[in-house]
C-alpha cells in the first residue's frame, strides 16, 4: 500500500506542474487564439490576465480553508475543480466562455499554491525539506519554463484547446489517488471568520493584478488601469492596517517578524518578478526581431528546465554544508550576471548561446528560489503553516505579475515595433531584460540577511511526533 507521505508528494506533484505549466503554456499561442476567435490580440490578451487576477484573488483565504476544513478536502476540492475548469477552456466555442473558464481556473489554481504546499510540509519536518528539492523545483520554476516550449508545440502541431485538455487526465488521476492515499489534517480555527479582511484583500489583489496585466498595453493613464490600480491599492493599504489590528486576521502578517520568513517572503518577491519578466520577454524578442515561430519562441528558453534539474541535485547536496547565505546570495549575484548578458547584442542570434544562458538560469536561479524556500519555513510552526504559505504566495505571486508589467512597460515605452514575422529592434526588448536582471541582483543585497546555518534534524531522530509517526507505519 502507498505511504500517505509518498502519496502526497505525488498528488502535490501532479497538480503543482498543471497550475505553474498554466500560468505560461498559454503566451506563445495567444496571437492564434485571437484569429481563431477573430479578435485583437490585446483582447486575447485577457485569457492570460483573467486566469493571474482570478489566482490573486483567491489567495487570501486559502490558508484559512485550510485550516477550516481540512488540507486534504481543499486540496482536493480545488484539484477535481481545477480539472473541470481545463476542460471547460478546451470546449470554448467563442472567448467570453474561454475566459470565463479561465476564471475558474485561477480561483482553483490560487487554493491549490498556498494549500499544497501546506500539506507538504505539515507531512514533512524542516530537516527532511531539503531532500524534497527534486520535488519543489518542478512546479515553482520548472513548469513555468516548460510552458513556453510545450504551448509553441501544442499549437502548432494540434491546437491551442490542447493546452488545456493535457490536463484533464492528469488531475483526474490525482484527485483519485489523493483521496485514497492523504490523510486528512484539520488545524482548526480560533474565533470568526474575517470577512472584513476578506472584503479588503481579495479585491485589492485582483485589482493590483489587473493593473498591472494590463497596464503596459492600455496605458497607465487609462481610466480603467488608473482606477484599478489607484483603488487597489489604497485597499490593499487597509487590508494591512486591518490585518495587523484584527484579533484573528485572514492573513497573519505578525509573521513577518520572523526575520528569515520575513527575508524570505521578500526574496520570492524579486526572484519571481526576475524569473517571469524574463520568460515573458525573451520569447517575444525572438519572435519580434528574428521572425521565429511560437514553437522556435518557447524552445528558446527550454534548456532552464535542464538547469533547473540540476540545480534540484545541487541544493540537495549543499545546502547543509553551505547554508543558505552563502549558497543564496552568490546564485543571486551570478544569476543577474546571466540574465544580463541575454540583452547582449547579437547574443539572441546565436542559438547555442542562448540555449548556453537559459541553462545557466535554471541552474543559478533555481539553487537560490529553492534554497530561500527550505530555509524561509524552516522555523514557522505547524499550526501557522497554512497562514506563512498562504501570504508567501501572494507575495510571489504579485512578484510574477510585477516582473511581467515591468518588462511590458519598458518595452511599450521606448517604442515597440515590427510584427510578428520580425523587422522590430532588438533594442527595447534588451532594456527589459536589463530591468529583469536589476530585479534578481537586488535581491543579492536581501540575501545577505539569509542564516549562515542550513535547517538542522532534532535533537534524536526517533523524536517524530506522533501523527508522523502513524502515517509513516501506515
Amino acid at each position: 500500500m502507498l505511504s500517505p507521505r509518498i502519496a502526497v508528494v505525488i498528488v502535490y506533484t501532479a497538480a503543482m506542474c498543471m497550475n505553474g505549466l498554466d500560468s505560461t503554456i498559454v503566451n506563445p499561442a495567444l496571437l492564434t487564439i485571437a484569429r481563431d476567435f477573430d479578435a485583437p490580440v490585446s483582447a486575447a490578451n485577457t485569457v492570460e490576465v483573467a486566469f493571474l487576477v482570478s489566482l490573486a484573488a483567491a489567495l487570501p483565504v486559502a490558508g484559512w480553508l485550510g485550516d477550516r476544513f481540512g488540507t486534504k478536502r481543499v486540496f482536493l476540492g480545488a484539484l477535481a475543480l481545477f480539472t473541470l475548469a481545463s476542460a471547460a477552456c478546451g470546449l470554448s466555442q467563442d472567448l467570453t466562455a474561454l475566459v470565463l473558464s479561465r476564471v475558474v481556473q485561477g480561483l482553483a489554481g490560487g487554493l491549490l499554491t498556498p494549500v499544497g504546499m501546506t500539506l507538504l510540509f505539515r507531512t514533512y519536518p524542516p530537516h527532511e525539506r531539503v531532500k524534497l528539492s527534486k520535488v519543489l523545483i518542478v512546479p515553482t520554476a520548472l513548469m513555468p519554463a516548460l510552458g513556453p516550449p510545450l504551448g509553441g508545440l501544442l499549437t502548432q502541431h494540434l491546437s491551442w484547446h490542447w493546452l488545456f485538455f493535457v490536463n484533464v487526465p492528469i488531475g483526474a488521476a490525482a484527485v483519485l489517488l489523493g483521496l485514497v492515499g492523504i490523510r486528512e489534517h484539520v488545524e482548526g480555527t480560533e474565533g470568526r471568520f474575517d470577512l472584513t479582511g476578506f472584503l479588503l484583500a481579495t479585491p485589492a489583489l485582483g485589482l493590483l493584478t489587473y493593473a498591472l496585466g494590463f497596464g503596459p498595453s492600455h496605458g497607465w493613464t487609462s481610466p480603467s488601469i488608473a482606477v484599478s490600480g489607484v483603488l487597489g491599492l489604497a485597499l490593499l493599504v487597509a487590508a494591512v492596517v486591518h490585518q495587523l489590528r484584527a484579533a484573528t486576521p485572514l492573513l497573519e502578517l505578525k509573521l513577518l517578524a520572523d526575520k528569515v520568513y520575513a527575508v524570505a517572503t521578500g526574496l520570492a518577491l524579486l526572484t519571481s518578478a526576475g524569473l517571469m519578466g524574463v520568460l515573458f520577454v525573451f520569447p517575444l524578442l525572438y519572435q519580434a526581431v528574428l521572425g521565429a515561430s511560437a514553437l522556435d519562441a518557447g524552445l528558446s528558453v527550454f534548456p532552464e528546465a535542464l538547469g533547473l534539474m540540476l540545480a534540484s541535485q545541487v541544493v540537495d547536496r549543499l545546502l547543509p554544508r553551505l547554508g543558505p547565505r552563502l549558497l543564496a546570495a552568490p546564485a543571486l549575484v551570478l544569476a543577474a550576471g546571466v540574465f544580463a548578458a541575454l540583452a547582449v547584442p547579437a547574443v539572441a542570434e546565436s542559438a547555442w548561446a542562448v540555449r548556453g544562458l537559459m541553462f545557466l538560469v535554471g541552474l543559478v536561479l533555481g539553487t537560490a528560489v529553492l534554497t530561500i524556500q527550505i530555509a524561509g519555513f524552516a522555523d514557522v510552526a505547524p499550526p501557522r503553516m497554512g497562514q506563512a504559505m498562504g501570504l508567501f504566495t501572494i507575495v510571489r505571486t504579485l512578484g510574477g505579475a510585477l516582473g511581467i508589467a515591468a518588462a511590458a512597460a519598458v518595452v511599450g515605452a521606448l517604442g515597440e515595433s515590427g510584427d510578428a514575422h520580425g523587422g522590430a529592434e532588438a533594442g527595447p526588448y534588451q532594456a527589459a531584460i536589463l530591468v529583469t536582471a536589476a530585479l534578481v541582483a537586488l535581491g543579492t543585497l536581501v540575501a545577505l540577511r539569509m542564516p549562515r546555518e542550513a535547517p538542522a534534524p532534532p535533537p534524536f531522530d526517533d523524536e517524530v511526533p506522533e501523527h508522523e509517526a502513524a502515517e509513516s507505519s501506515a
